[in-house]
């Protein structure tokens, strides 16, 4: 994505392959800051601290978590616990599994000599594939909403699913921005997206930098919003996707689609098939919803009048923080991947296309 006059990725190896530059996103919006990964442990780091997040984002650093930790050890061991430590790192999102997952298999089968060559090589590979599956997922995006010939289409997201999600060009965000691209007049409605607030940090800067308009509103306005209606669809990413439709993202995202149906608002996800879990269907959960720490909460970090970056206390009360909710599939209109839109009870076919 073009920042000022320069294209960043949000994340990309360096020439000799001896560290990652990451954009810590913990910094923004105040500060664009790019970060040296050199060793797994800076890689787990920045996956737990959400210096790196967003799930497409997660599964592409974990494979680069494997090339820098093959650097420096490319035994059987070093690979065991490089699959381990990167999975326990972040347990909701499922394309980091999934990358975990893809790099080990391959890695395990080769001599220890081969290991660093091909590890570098499927992380790079993984990284231009997920660029290309987000421009493929924003032209099915835009085909579907450009339907909506209307002076201005008013649209509402939660958290961020934009090219910060990912290495470039995003889910959620990238038919927003093919949209604008192609001339339409595009609003976008930005709840703030408490308690870690990406929403009103990332996704609003994201879009600030595109100078498409938009508005930053609080997480409970959205069921106003579209009861007056000021919003013609909503579109998140998502974590985790079942194979009966279900769909895991970030907490707050359920609420949202009870609010869409209730006032026939057509709500969308917007994610890769890496994000399909085979094994996540009704009941059936082999998966932890991640809960985070409880000062998330009762913090806030912003900049001060002096341009300072500070954080106050908001209470001392006790808090429960889960990142993430479930979204039923009767709430959801469209899942649209880089294969195409589909129904919700198709999504159990995509995975074999």
């Amino acid at each position: 994505m073009l920042v000022g006059s320069k294209n960043y990725r949000t994340i990309e190896a360096s020439e000799d392959q001896s560290y990652v530059k990451i954009i810590d996103q913990t910094a923004l919006p105040f500060k664009l800051k790019i970060v040296h990964l050199k060793a797994l442990d800076d890689v787990i780091k920045a996956i737990k601290n959400m210096q790196v997040r967003g799930a497409p984002l997660i599964g592409v650093t974990s494979a680069y978590g494997f090339a820098l930790s093959m650097n420096t050890d490319s035994s059987d061991n070093a690979l065991r616990k490089c699959k381990k430590d990167l999975v326990n790192a972040r347990p909701t999102a499922v394309n980091l599994s999934w990358a975990v997952n893809k790099a080990y298999d391959a890695l395990i089968k080769i001599p220890n000599g081969e290991r660093i060559e091909l590890s570098w090589e499927l992380a790079n590979n993984l990284a231009n594939e997920d660029v290309e599956k987000n421009i493929l997922l924003g032209l099915h995006g835009y085909n579907l909403f450009k339907k909506y010939n209307k002076k201005t289409i008013n649209i509402l997201t939660h958290c961020n699913a934009g090219w910060l999600a990912t290495v470039d060009h995003g889910t959620a965000l990238s038919p927003i921005f093919k949209l604008f691209d192609e001339g339409f007049d595009v609003h976008v409605w930005v709840d703030e997206t408490r308690p870690r607030n990406q929403g009103l940090s990332l996704t609003a800067w994201e879009l600030s930098q595109y100078k498409i308009r938009h508005t930053v509103v609080t997480d409970n306005a959205g069921g106003l919003l579209m009861k007056e209606g000021l919003v013609d669809f909503v579109i998140v990413g998502a974590d985790r996707v079942a194979l009966d439709g279900q769909v895991c993202n970030k907490i707050g995202t359920y609420l949202k689609a009870i609010a869409a149906k209730e006032n026939k608002i057509p709500f969308y996800v917007a994610a890769p098939i890496s994000t399909i879990d085979i094994n996540f269907f009704g009941e059936s959960r082999n998966f932890e919803i991640e809960c985070r720490d409880s000062d998330e909460i009762m913090t806030m970090r912003g900049q001060d009048k002096s341009g300072s970056i500070v954080e106050v206390r908001l209470g001392n009360s006790p808090a429960y923080n889960p990142a993430f909710d479930i979204t039923p599939p009767e709430y959801i209109s469209k899942f649209i991947c880089e294969k195409g839109v589909f129904d919700t009870d198709k999504i159990r076919d995509i995975v074999d296309l």
